[in-house]
């Protein structure tokens, strides 16, 4: 079983304080603890225990710089095999569309029976590489996996849906599976994988090796161009009503008549 792992390395923001930089349409990074993103963790895990049941290989592939290399290290402590990064300046400023042409240009021709991304990623949330490079590749997907069986060139996966619901699908490999979290518990890195994974090569391809043109990558080759990002403004502290509920109910009219809601 050849599983391929799409990864990202971004920043954790959860209790960072997040600046916009001069260019009005990024974050200002400086400062700021970079790893792997923990969708993409869980489909490591996930990766990493199918290859110790049923055998075969695990490649983690990203695109990013240099930087990204400390994800790829961490996945390869973890029990992944191989690691490739896609690397090029004129990458920068690619969306979901332009990152999985990046990635079916790398994957197309490796061995596989399985890809797997995380369900989104943290730092944009457009959980579209995952279903995009699946049809780039022409093969079935499956979003939001909770749980995989494998059994003769089929997965059976459940997948979270809203309310707390979950479905039951069979899906032929080759196939895309997006993972979501809560699949698995990832493992710790152990001292021993991490002098392991310091030793292993990573693969660095760029845009000429991939076959790419600057208009398929990049702005040029994206299909969501951000314009400006800003910090929501700070809104008023919530009023609370007191008296009868007679009153509260009139003081609420009067204030939704005031706004023009009514």
């Amino acid at each position: 079983m050849d599983i391929l792992v799409c990864v990202k390395h971004v920043p954790e923001t959860a209790e960072a304080d997040i600046k916009i930089d001069s260019t009005g349409k990024t974050i200002e990074k400086a400062g700021l603890v970079f790893d792997i993103n923990e969708w993409d963790d869980y489909a490591v895990e996930e990766a990493v225990r199918i290859k110790e049941k049923l055998g075969g290989t695990v490649t983690v592939i990203t695109v990013g710089s240099e930087d990204a290399n400390s994800t790829l290290r961490k996945c390869l402590a973890r029990g992944a095999d191989k690691a490739i990064r896609l690397s090029d300046p004129k990458f920068e400023g690619s969306d979901s569309y332009a990152i999985a042409k990046i990635l079916h240009k790398a994957i197309k021709d490796l061995p596989f029976d399985l890809i797997f991304t995380g369900a989104q990623a943290g730092d944009d949330g457009y959980a579209m590489v995952g279903p995009i490079l699946a049809q780039l590749l022409g093969i079935p997907h499956a979003t939001m996996v909770k749980k995989i069986e494998l059994k003769n060139g089929v997965a059976r996966v459940n997948r979270e849906l809203e309310g707390g619901l979950e479905e039951i699908v069979e899906v032929k490999l080759p196939a895309v599976l997006t993972i979501q979290t809560g699949i698995n518990e990832p493992r710790y890195v152990s001292i021993m994988g991490i002098r392991k994974a310091m030793k292993k090569e990573i693969k660095v391809l760029g845009m000429t090796e991939l076959g790419l043109s600057e208009n398929e990558v990049g702005e040029a080759g994206s299909w969501i161009k951000i314009e400006k990002l800003y910090v929501p403004p700070v809104e008023k502290q919530a009023e609370f009503l007191d008296g009868t509920p007679e009153e509260i109910a009139a003081k609420i009219a009067e204030i939704l008549k005031a706004r023009g809601l009514v």
